[in-house]
C-alpha cells in the first residue's frame, strides 16, 4: 500500500492551499480514530482519509469530476480500491456500501465544523472545545453552512450516536492540533 511518506509527497505536488491540506490532515486523524473504534486497518483508512480531497485544486470548479480525477491521480500506484471506493464515496460517485465508505462520507463535514467552531469564538484553541459547545452549534442551520448536518448524522449508520462521533472527531483533531495550526 502506498505509504503515508509517498501521499504527503503527493500532496505536496497537487495540493496548494493551506486550508485544504489542513482538512486532508484532519480527515486523515478522525478516519484513524474511526479505525481504531472499530478494530479497523488505521493505515488504509488514514491513507483514505489524507488523499480523499487531493484533486481539489483542479476540480473546486468542476464539482462533477472531484474525486473521480482522485482516482485517476493515484491509479499508478500501490492504492487499495477500498481507499479509492472511500474516496469516490465522500463526494457520492458511488454508494456507500461499507464501514469505510460510511465513515468518510461523515468525517469529511466534521473536520471543517469543528473548525468553524473554534474559529467563531476568538482566542479559542481545539483543546478549549466541548461536545456540548459542538451539539449547540449543530443545532444552528446558519452556523458553517457548508457542513453538512445530514452528512455528519450518517454517523448513525455506523452505529455511533452523534454526541460519540463528535467527541471521537474532537478528540482526534486535538491530538494534531500543532499540525492544524488551531
Amino acid at each position: 500500500m502506498l505509504s503515508r511518506e509517498k501521499a504527503m509527497e503527493l500532496i505536496k505536488q497537487h495540493v496548494k492551499r493551506k486550508n485544504i491540506l489542513k482538512h486532508m490532515l484532519a480527515t486523515e486523524a478522525v478516519m484513524k480514530e474511526l479505525a481504531k473504534k472499530f478494530n479497523e486497518d488505521e493505515e488504509l483508512w488514514g491513507i483514505a482519509g489524507l488523499l480523499h480531497d487531493l484533486d481539489y485544486d483542479y476540480t473546486f470548479e468542476s464539482p462533477e469530476k472531484h474525486g473521480l480525477m482522485t482516482v485517476e491521480m493515484l491509479k499508478n500506484y500501490d492504492v487499495p480500491e477500498d481507499v479509492k471506493n472511500a474516496i469516490l464515496a465522500h463526494c457520492e460517485k458511488k454508494e456507500r456500501e461499507n464501514l469505510v465508505e460510511k465513515a468518510i462520507y461523515a468525517a469529511d463535514p466534521v473536520t471543517g465544523f469543528i473548525v468553524a467552531a473554534v474559529l467563531i469564538r476568538k482566542g479559542t484553541k481545539l483543546k478549549d472545545l466541548t461536545v456540548d459547545f459542538l451539539k449547540n452549534r449543530f443545532k444552528e442551520k446558519s452556523f458553517a453552512r457548508g457542513a453538512s448536518r445530514e452528512k455528519m448524522l450518517c454517523c448513525e449508520d455506523f452505529g455511533l450516536p452523534l454526541d460519540e462521533f463528535l467527541a471521537l472527531s474532537l478528540k482526534a483533531m486535538q491530538g494534531i492540533s500543532s499540525e492544524l495550526g488551531l
